[in-house]
This record gives structure tokens, C-alpha cells and sequence, in this order.
């Protein structure tokens, strides 16, 4: 598989959020999100193919014990599956983030936890962008077969990235639609932004937004730790 990056740092988002962790990030996405906040992994992909032997030894040499497989989308990749039922015999815990749109290639649960960020209407590129990516972002971007399968294999988390107020409406017609397939408990809304300035400003209005609707607020903490910086 394609790998971007392998590094060590903290979790920053959701459930085990200031959990240190090992990062595996693969290389290569179906979708073309607007707002991506690692082009490298999507809009330009970069990264070197690699033995999953050698992806193993890596993590291993970092030495922590929760380990983070993500992309651009992982689950693209067989590799990827068996990278996490790997590790996962050898006692590490193990988070896939994907967007929810294809299924792992290894049947039954790959991951102790399953991090899924459905990608809402406003996160198409514009009409003009080459390659038909507009259409093809659209045409791929909702899956809800997957995301019953995916919540079905055991414990997730749901993390909408939520650019305006008018998302809002979406999500709650979204989860309407999943209903009892998916864990409302580990619903979450994350602020769309890459500067501290940014996450700031939509989370004067999210917060309070979360509160009022039941949903919990997913801040973006390795933004205000580290910066908007690869390997962190």
C-alpha cells in the first residue's frame, strides 16, 4: 500500500482524543473534499509503496500501543485491512478513520474502533474542478449500505465535519435515515477549519448547537497543539 506518512503523536479527535497514538496514513482517496486538510493524501497523493512487513516494523519501532490507521481513505486498500487485523493480534488497539464509503476487504471487525466521517453536501469541490471530480466526489461520497455495515461490526464513532449552519439540517436528515443502525451516543460535530482562528469562529455557534440538539462537540485539538503541520 501507499504510505504518506508513520509518525507518533496525539489523538486529537473524538472519543479518544489526547490519547497517544501511532499514525499510519495511507495514500490515495475516492473523494476530492474542498476543505481536505491533507491534499497530500487526495487532491496530489504522495508516498512510497510499502511491504506491509515494513508498515508493521515501523509502528512497532515507535512502541506505542494505539495505533490510527488513516488516509486519505485506508480502507481502499487490501493491505490496509490485514495492516489492522495484524495489529490487532499482536495486542495493539486499533482506530480506522474513513469516510465510510467502501467496506474493509477483510470481512468482520478490523478495528476496536471504527472512526466514520460522512462527507456532507458542502464538501464537494466546485463544478469547474478537471477530472469531473464534482460528480464523482457526489456519486461516491454517501454510502449508506457501508455505514450500517461498517457501525454493524462493532464500536464507533460518527464525526461530522460541519462547514456552516445550513449542514446542520443534513445531518439530522441523514441520521433520521440511519436511525437505530448507528450508536447516537458517539455522534459527533467537528467544526470545519485549519487555523485555531478558524475552528473558533464556527464553534461560537456549533457548541451551543450540540448542546441544544444532544450531539457532542469534536474540537480539533491537535490544530491548537501542533498547527496546521504534517507528523502531527
Amino acid at each position: 500500500m501507499r504510505i504518506s506518512e508513520i509518525y507518533a503523536s496525539l489523538q486529537g479527535e473524538g472519543l479518544l482524543a489526547g490519547t497517544p497514538s501511532t499514525f499510519v496514513r495511507t495514500s490515495g482517496c475516492n473523494l476530492r473534499c474542498v476543505w481536505c486538510d491533507t491534499p497530500f493524501t487526495s487532491w496530489a497523493p504522495e508516498g512510497d509503496e510499502m511491504p506491509l512487513a515494513d508498515v508493521l516494523a515501523a509502528v512497532e519501532a515507535l512502541g506505542g500501543r494505539h495505533v490510527v490507521v488513516t488516509g486519505g481513505e485506508p480502507l481502499l486498500f487490501a493491505d490496509a485491512a490485514e495492516l489492522c487485523v495484524t495489529l490487532r493480534r499482536r495486542g495493539f488497539h486499533v482506530t480506522v478513520e474513513t469516510a465510510g464509503t467502501v467496506l474493509p476487504a477483510i470481512p468482520g471487525p478490523v478495528a476496536d474502533l471504527m472512526s466514520i466521517s460522512p462527507k456532507l453536501a458542502s464538501s464537494a469541490p466546485p463544478d469547474d474542478t478537471p477530472r469531473g471530480w464534482r460528480p464523482r466526489h457526489e456519486a461516491a461520497r454517501r454510502r449508506d449500505d457501508v455505514l450500517r455495515a461498517l457501525a454493524a461490526a462493532g464500536p464507533h464513532q460518527f464525526k461530522f465535519v460541519v462547514d456552516s449552519p445550513d449542514d446542520l439540517a443534513e445531518v439530522r436528515d441523514w441520521l433520521g435515515v440511519l436511525g437505530d443502525a448507528i450508536d447516537r451516543t458517539r455522534v459527533f460535530l467537528m467544526p470545519q477549519g485549519r487555523s485555531s482562528a478558524e475552528l473558533a469562529a464556527r464553534a461560537t455557534w456549533l457548541e451551543p448547537e450540540c448542546r441544544r440538539s444532544g450531539y457532542r462537540f469534536a474540537a480539533r485539538h491537535h490544530l491548537a497543539w501542533y498547527g496546521d503541520r504534517r507528523g502531527t
